[in-house]
């Protein structure tokens, strides 16, 4: 074997080797829903720009790759806040999330790939900390709930934006207040479902006695409006009618024109 064959054979054996020790930082397959960003060490360092899309890539072994989960995930938390009067309330909040899919360079800059600790638990406790100490316990329990839940998803989702994250929902799973406290409240609220329960009885009863007044005014309207009518011509014109229809019935009978009261004609002899 020459000399110069030898060489190339070393060569590519020690290049084979090393393929062999870096393979593991060399060669990089992506799941489907993984997304990466790369760190170019001698060059240009953090590409922001670039993402790694999912497949099989060959990194530089002196780069490197930083991978993220872009699927939609979860986190329950539970934390104890105070009302605006001081009273603690335990609360369970649920938020489903996903970094922004072509910004996880800048994402990685900033909170690296334990963002959710650093970033998305942090401002969820901030968030409902800073909404509900502005309300009463009693209208975060009841009254204004959705109103509290829409303020703390609005403040959340901006920040959690402008920081490269997309929040899905942020659901308010429950809100446990002392036992006392809960029943005072519980107990108001039954009170109030009843006054207005018997205010709308009320206003109900109050809506059928007009009813009967305007229709009671109506039927002596109409009353007054026929006993001005009925004069004493018109009533002897309709006796008089009245008897000639009888008369032409097929009983016997004799008509006497004007031989009744007020000179209305009498019918006699009927059988």
């Amino acid at each position: 074997m020459k000399a110069s064959t030898k060489k190339i054979l070393i060569i590519v054996g020690i290049v084979f080797v090393i393929i062999l020790m870096f393979s593991g930082s060399m060669f990089k397959t992506l799941q489907p829903g993984e997304r990466g960003v790369i760190f170019r060490r001698f060059t240009t360092g953090l590409d922001h720009d670039h993402v790694v899309q999912p497949g099989f890539h060959v990194i530089a072994p002196w780069n490197d790759l930083y991978v993220y989960d872009v699927r939609e995930q979860k986190i329950d938390e539970t934390m104890d806040i105070l009302d605006k009067n001081g009273l603690s309330i335990e609360v369970d909040i649920t938020c489903r999330f996903n970094p922004t899919y072509n910004r996880i360079g800048y994402l990685y800059e900033r909170f690296g790939t334990s963002y959710v600790d650093r970033l998305i638990i942090p401002e969820i406790r901030s968030a409902v900390r800073n909404v509900m100490g502005k309300y009463i316990a009693e209208d975060i329990y009841s009254k204004k709930r959705t109103e509290v839940e829409t303020q703390i998803i609005n403040q959340t989702d901006s920040i959690l934006k402008s920081n490269n994250v997309d929040m899905k929902a942020l659901l308010i799973r429950s809100i446990k207040l002392p036992e006392k406290i809960r029943q005072a409240i519980d107990s108001k609220l039954q009170q109030e479902q009843e006054a207005l329960a018997y205010k709308f009885r009320l206003e109900k009863e109050k809506s059928e006695a007009q009813r009967k007044i305007i229709e009671a005014g109506g039927i002596a309207k109409y009353n007054n409006i026929i006993d001005r009518s009925l004069t004493d011509k018109l009533l002897r014109m309709k006796g008089i009618d009245a008897t000639l229809t009888l008369s032409k019935s097929q009983n016997a009978k004799v008509v006497v024109i004007g031989g009744g009261k007020d000179g209305l004609p009498l019918i006699l002899g009927n059988n």
